[in-house]
């Protein structure tokens, strides 16, 4: 090898160390290890920061903002609707995760699948709490298919991104919008098929790590309506899951103003009935997305500008505030302080009357919706003692969400039929939510993670070093040496395995991009078209399932499951030999050498 192939082989290894040790964030580590490849003159300027101008991570960048749309709005909340039944369980874990699997599935491969377990995470945690469940039983899957899902499609994860923009660098076709479906599709039907097979067997019930909240708990008491064709209507309160539900208690229905109390929980919930709850501000703020339920007070949110940040706080009434002895509508609450009060506590008794007939006592604590300028409109003014921020869920703007469904929708139209290239798409779309006032300027910007783009523009340095210093190829020799009596499908099964691999103990990205001049140089080296080595590359850096720290989702549901190291194992090792056997055998067909 020549002197900038050995340099290169200890930058690499030096780089897997860190990233697997995890001393250093996974972006600084990529971006320092391009950065010496440059000062040692391995590579110039030019080839060392090419990923900042390559379209991969611009693009993923835009389906952050569009995923934040998503989820601020509740868009794309009817996929989850009818798959998570809203009563208690009446078949088994088998039952209920076929149901459920296709969300991710679907979701992700329209949307980044890391962000759509970030949505859906806490939304599944809180439906298995209160619908009797375990959530590990569903969390583990959830990340595991929204990785399958993500093989669905090019915009489905960062990785077939990266892929793409490898091949441009290359002088190859990029990926088209559902050019990676032929392979993705199988592998994800016979994934789901796997997951919904044996994780009823195989992964034991873990408690949720979320602590249990103590007995001290402040209680609130707080309104929620049946919405129009909900999912509870026609429904029995035990039925719907709303008997039983941990940390919160239905204390009354109030129907055509008539009260019912106490609740069976054979009553059958009608639309339009509000329902009464008491409980602690965590289940309470968990209720504001509960299926089939919105907030009394929703109608009173758009004392918020459009796009504006909304934001829970705990305002304490102060002993001589002008609120004292006066109901909410009697001040004005909503236009006075700009806030929409969705929940009161009052220490050593619980309110019985609607919270807008309330009269207010010095003490009181109202739970109450509003924007980042409440403190500094509420200022001096002396009504309260205490104004809070609350770090938590808020209700989803659910007037936008069709506006985000139809954009979603247009950009799969565009890309599908070639009328925009997908960075271009992307970036129109995200450009749109905030045009639209979907999301503020500043939350577009909060929900972009540089961190992924700096890690994945600096990651195309390693491949450019790896490449031009011939260490691709060297290693690539020995690949085709090794595997060469297995014929071509054997040097598809070296690269795509070897992927796997490398996938688990670093980044799914840097493992693409450390891979793909491997792969490249393989198929040169064979005389074989590079694109199934392409192909397997985008499978096996994504199909990181034996461990939670070899992909973000796993890491992200590893501790809202519960879960222990060797339970990724257990679930992943089928998982992974299923994508494996599945990829071999459809991507020669669907790509021939």
């Amino acid at each position: 090898m020549t002197g900038d192939a050995w340099i290169t082989l200890a930058v690499v290894a030096a780089t897997l160390v860190l990233l697997v040790s995890e001393r250093l964030p996974a972006a600084a580590t990529v971006f320092g290890a391009s950065t010496v490849l440059l000062v040692t003159d391995v590579i110039d300027a030019g080839q060392a920061f090419s990923g900042f101008s390559n379209p991969a991570p611009i693009t993923v960048g835009a389906l952050y903002v569009i995923a934040g749309g998503v989820e601020a709005t509740g868009a794309l909340e009817w996929l989850t609707r009818r798959t998570m039944p809203v009563g208690r369980p009446k078949g088994g874990v088998r039952r209920d995760l076929a149901r459920f699997l296709p969300v991710p599935l679907a979701s992700s491969s329209l949307l980044n699948n890391t962000t759509i377990v970030a949505m859906l995470g806490p939304r599944v945690r809180g439906w298995a709490r209160n619908t009797g469940r375990s959530a590990s039983s569903f969390l583990m899957p959830l990340s595991f298919a929204a990785i399958l899902g993500g093989l669905v499609t090019t915009i489905g994860t960062s990785t077939n991104l990266v892929v793409s923009g490898l091949l441009e660098a290359a002088g190859q076709d990029g990926l088209g919008l559902f050019e990676i479906s032929r392979v993705g599709v199988p592998v994800a039907v016979v994934g789901a098929i796997v997951l919904a097979l044996f994780v009823p067997m195989l992964l034991p019930e873990r408690r949720d790590a979320r602590p249990a909240t103590g007995e001290g708990a402040r209680e609130y008491t707080v309104e929620m309506i049946v919405d129009r064709k909900s999912a509870v209507a026609g429904l029995g309160v035990g039925e719907a899951g709303l008997r039983n539900l941990e940390g919160v208690y239905l204390v009354e229905i109030e129907r055509h103003g008539h009260r019912i109390a106490p609740v069976s929980p054979s009553e059958v919930l009608v639309e339009g009935d509000r329902l009464t709850f008491a409980g602690n501000v965590d289940r309470v703020l968990d209720l504001q997305r509960f299926p089939g339920l919105i907030p009394a007070e929703s109608r009173h949110f758009r004392v918020m500008a459009d796009g504006e940040t909304r934001i829970f706080y705990e305002m304490v009434v102060a002993p001589g505030s002008q609120l004292v002895g006066h109901t909410l509508k009697e001040s004005d609450f909503r236009n006075r302080y700009g806030a929409a009060v969705v929940a009161i506590h009052r220490a050593g008794e619980r309110v019985q009357e609607k919270l807008g007939a309330v009269r207010l006592h010095p003490g009181d604590v109202l739970l109450a919706l509003s924007d980042q300028k409440l403190k500094r409109r509420i200022g001096d003014h002396g009504d309260f003692l205490v104004v809070s921020r609350l770090d938590g869920d808020t209700p989803p703007r659910r007037e936008k969400a069709r506006t985000v469904e139809l954009l979603i929708l247009a950009l799969l139209v565009v890309v599908g039929f070639g009328w925009l290239d997908i960075v271009e798409a992307a970036l129109l779309a995200a450009f749109a939510m905030v045009a639209l006032r979907v999301l503020s300027a500043h939350d577009a910007q909060n929900a972009v993670d540089l961190q992924v783009l700096v890690l994945i523009a600096a990651s195309f340095g390693l491949g450019e070093a790896m490449a031009t210093s011939g260490l691709a190829e060297t290693v690539a020799g020995g690949l085709v040496d090794a595997f060469s009596g297995l014929g071509d499908i054997g040097l598809l099964a070296g690269i795509l395995i070897g992927t796997v691999v490398v996938t688990e103990m670093i980044t799914n990205n840097a493992a693409a991009v450390l891979m793909f001049p491997i792969a490249m140089a393989v198929a040169a080296e064979a005389g074989l078209d590079p694109r199934p080595f392409a192909m397997a590359i985008a499978v096996g850096a994504s199909a990181s399932f034996l461990t939670p720290i070899g992909y973000q989702t796993n890491t992200m549901v590893y501790g809202m499951g519960g879960y222990r190291f060797g339970d990724f194992v257990r679930v992943g090792f089928p998982l992974t030999i299923a994508v494996i056997v599945v990829a071999l055998a459809v991507i020669p067909v669907a790509y021939p050498f």
